[in-house]
């Protein structure tokens, strides 16, 4: 099989930037089966770059480069970073992108790039996507070592990402952290996170509710589970809870949106 890279970047489709970024990917490492990921990262929105790469990486074959980029600092002494973890290699810039996936690998291999042999000749101070970072993961797509990109590296920026607050053992408080193009509220209670909660129910996710604002909430399988128009709660695609409507838009529907505070409780109250 070509070796995969994998696009991801908030250039839209508008510009040539997306298409430039796989030529010289192509350029670096011809055999490569370039993809794109997503190119509709809302414009320097490094955080929904970086929730979206955490929860899209691994979906994709062991050995896939991925070239993350949202850089709003793009030609500051930001570093530019390439990333061995989990069997897979990223290349981005150090300001959070990578964040998802430090978390879920922490014995990632970091490294700096600075090799400037295997940047295109003229590097632009604002596209450093195509003359960095595309280069630089045509080279690793053909197996060469992460070494050769530069030093390793110590401390790349860590977005600070909520954290669900467990109030008891049967009750957490929650955060809305994005909203999809279907309007559904995604939280940062992970699928784990949520396991252990029903760990004291015997499993069953209808010894829960949860509490938006003044809705509450079934906690359900799928979609259908409840009637069209209706809210429930459920683990989507991306692994974590979150709020949706069957046939309609969550967002609108409870009038919550990003950093709007939830809770997960029994549905009877256990005094």
């Amino acid at each position: 099989m070509p070796p995969i890279v994998a696009l991801l970047t908030d250039f839209g489709s508008a510009d040539s930037y997306a298409g430039e970024t796989r030529g010289a990917v192509l350029c670096a490492c011809p055999d490569a089966n370039v993809v794109d990921l997503t190119h509709d990262i809302p414009a320097h929105d490094v955080a929904e770059g970086a929730w979206v790469l955490g929860a899209a990486f691994r979906t994709f074959p062991a050995g896939t480069v991925f070239v993350a980029v949202v850089d709003p600092g793009v030609g500051s002494p930001r570093r530019a970073l390439a990333v061995d973890a989990g069997g897979y290699r990223f290349v981005g810039p150090d300001n959070g992108i990578l964040s998802h996936v430090l978390v879920a690998h922490p014995d990632a291999a970091v490294h700096e790039i600075t090799n400037a042999g295997l940047m295109r000749h003229r590097v632009s101070s604002t596209f450093h996507a195509r003359d960095v970072f595309a280069p630089v993961a045509g080279y690793l797509a053909r197996g060469n070592p992460l070494s050769d990109v530069g030093p390793a590296a110590d401390d790349p920026v860590r977005l600070d990402w909520p954290r669900p607050v467990s109030l008891s053992p049967h009750e957490w408080e929650l955060q809305v952290v994005r909203c999809d193009r279907f309007g559904n509220l995604i939280t940062n209670l992970s699928r784990e996170q949520l396991d252990e909660v029903l760990s004291f129910f015997g499993g069953d996710p209808s010894e829960l509710v949860v509490v938006a604002g003044e809705a509450v909430l079934p906690l359900t399988h799928a979609y259908s589970d409840v009637s069209a128009g209706e809210a429930c709660a459920l683990v989507g695609g991306s692994g974590h809870l979150e709020l949706a409507v069957n046939g309609g838009r969550a967002h609108d529907v409870l009038a919550l949106g990003p950093g709007d505070v939830l809770r997960i409780r029994p549905a009877v109250s256990r005094g």
